[in-house]
């Protein structure tokens, strides 16, 4: 009995070293993982549909030399942005086409004002697809009988839209034109009509423009607008990673921001 008890009593001791040792083991190696692994800081970016192109290769070289930072973005028309934005969507900096949404937020306290920038500007075209046959090559050319559809962003959410209704305006177009319009929720999907031949003619960006797919397109002319195409960007006030959000926004605002819109057709 006596040797049974010493028997089992040695064995026990032998089994607490070994989960000691064990456990010391295990806490080494997570403590390891910890050092090597940085913790990463997801961001959520809002940003106006024409920037899809631009921001996509910015978001590229800004995670290449910003590793704890990783971006999620959220495109869209600028107004349907600045609306999920005030519903309390969880979005970190809002990059806009339009003055007038980022001004709507500010009013409302919901951007923090001092890290709101203009960092590009852009132009609107007048487009048709590529194998119409309708003679058309000025937007006073639209009034023509032979015009059935024009495709334009919708002025409530796509600052395009609001920027093409103003220039028509101004040239008393408007009046003739409105019957004919046909409105998209942004500028890309405005691009996707005229491409797929589904409306005679569009208005969208210089810079979407650019990024068409090969032989759907002509560039027709360049619409004066009434209010200049500035885009601003800044920091949500709501945001919880607001020091990396603004590491963003200072990217995309340094020479190396600006050297990749330039490329994308954007005056920076």
């Amino acid at each position: 009995m006596v040797q049974s008890k010493i028997l089992i009593l040695t064995i026990a001791a032998i089994l607490t070293v070994v989960l000691f040792v064990s456990g010391c083991a295990d806490t080494g190696n997570d403590s390891g993982m910890e050092s090597e692994q940085e913790k990463v800081t997801i961001i959520t970016v809002s940003a106006a549909a024409s920037l899809t192109e631009a921001f996509t290769d910015i978001e590229e070289q800004f995670e290449d030399e910003n590793p704890t930072i990783d971006i999620n973005f959220n495109f869209a028309g600028s107004g349907t942005l600045r609306m999920q934005i005030e519903g309390g969507a969880p979005i970190d900096v809002f990059a806009s086409a339009s003055q007038s949404h980022m001004d709507i937020l500010n009013n409302q306290s919901l951007i923090i004002e001092d890290s709101r920038k203009d960092f590009a500007a852009n132009t609107v075209v007048l487009i048709t697809p590529v194998d119409s046959e309708l003679n058309i090559s000025t937007p006073e050319d639209l009034i023509s009988e032979e015009v059935e559809t024009i495709c334009i962003g919708n002025p409530e959410t796509a600052p395009v839209g609001k920027y093409t209704v103003e220039a028509l305006e101004e040239t008393g177009l408007w009046d003739e034109l409105e019957s004919k319009t046909l409105l998209a929720d942004d500028v890309k999907q405005v691009l996707v009509y005229v491409e797929r031949g589904e409306v005679d003619a569009g208005f969208v960006y210089s810079t979407d423009a650019a990024t068409s797919e090969p032989d759907t397109i002509e560039i027709k002319a360049t619409v004066p607008t009434v209010t200049p195409i500035n885009y601003p960007i800044a920091v949500l006030s709501a945001s919880e990673h607001q020091n990396e959000a603004q590491t963003f926004v200072d990217f995309v605002t340094s020479d190396e921001g600006k050297t990749i819109l330039e490329s994308y057709g954007f005056t920076a």
